[in-house]
């Protein structure tokens, strides 16, 4: 995903061919997942000529002041597993595209009992992900909000099929908030998705098509590369198969 290492990190889900300077961590993918499902493994940083990434949609990450907010909704895609190891998650961020640290938070499906399973977690990356215990199902609508105050970083998850919310509030003082986003990731491959759609979607409480944005496209050693399409009314796209 790089021409041009610099010291700064993007968090790992899965795999993204982007044209830029910038080296990828480990996100998700950095800690035990709950119910004894082992995480899929992934290099936490990929350096060289060309970095591999695994996200895929949009990222802001030029401001004329700090991004302060980034919120999304989507509906929980059915998921068909083809290998145990592969597990994605859609999720929204502050930080992350080239900075050295992330504060997301979203939903994860994973294959590792060889049926997707669905677990909502935040993470403050390089730190490991943190799972809740509430149920997360297929069909599920679900809004995730990171907002930022200084260094402490609020990240709040609804399922509004479900009716619940968790809201967790950490501090980073070396957290930069220099860059928003809303992705899917997939450490270990992502399982077969016919899509996965994103409404909602504002920086700074500002509609995903006002911002200079960077169009991401997974690349990974799934067969299907997933693809964003065109923004529409504002704050909507969709992750689809690329054909």
């Amino acid at each position: 995903m790089s021409r041009n290492v610099i010291r700064r990190t993007l968090p790992l889900f899965a795999g993204v061919a982007v044209l830029g300077s910038l080296v990828f961590s480990g996100g998700l993918a950095s800690g035990a997942a709950p119910g004894g499902r082992a995480p899929a493994e992934a290099p936490h940083v990929v350096y060289g000529n060309f970095a591999l990434s695994n996200w895929g949609g949009y990222v802001a990450s030029e401001s004329p002041e700090s991004f302060t907010t980034a919120t999304a909704s989507w509906t929980e895609a059915s998921a068909t597993c083809r290998k145990k190891s592969e597990l994605y998650a859609p999720w929204v961020g502050i930080d992350g595209y080239g900075t050295d640290t992330v504060e997301q938070t979203g939903v994860q499906t994973a294959c590792s009992t060889g049926s997707p399973v669905d677990s909502a977690w935040y993470e403050m990356y390089p730190a490991a992900p943190v799972y809740y215990s509430n149920p997360v199902s297929t069909g599920d609508k679900i809004t995730a909000t990171v907002t930022a105050s200084g260094d402490a970083y609020t990240m709040t998850i609804s399922d509004i099929t479900k009716g619940w919310t968790k809201t967790t509030v950490k501090s980073n003082p070396e957290a930069e908030s220099a860059s928003a986003e809303a992705v899917i990731e997939a450490p270990g491959g992502y399982p077969t998705l016919k899509a996965v759609k994103f409404t909602g979607v504002e920086f700074n409480g500002t509609p995903l098509d006002d911002f200079s944005l960077i169009k991401l496209e997974t690349d990974t050693d799934s067969p299907v590369t997933y693809t964003p399409t065109a923004i529409k009314n504002g704050d909507d796209f969709n992750m689809v198969p690329k054909k």
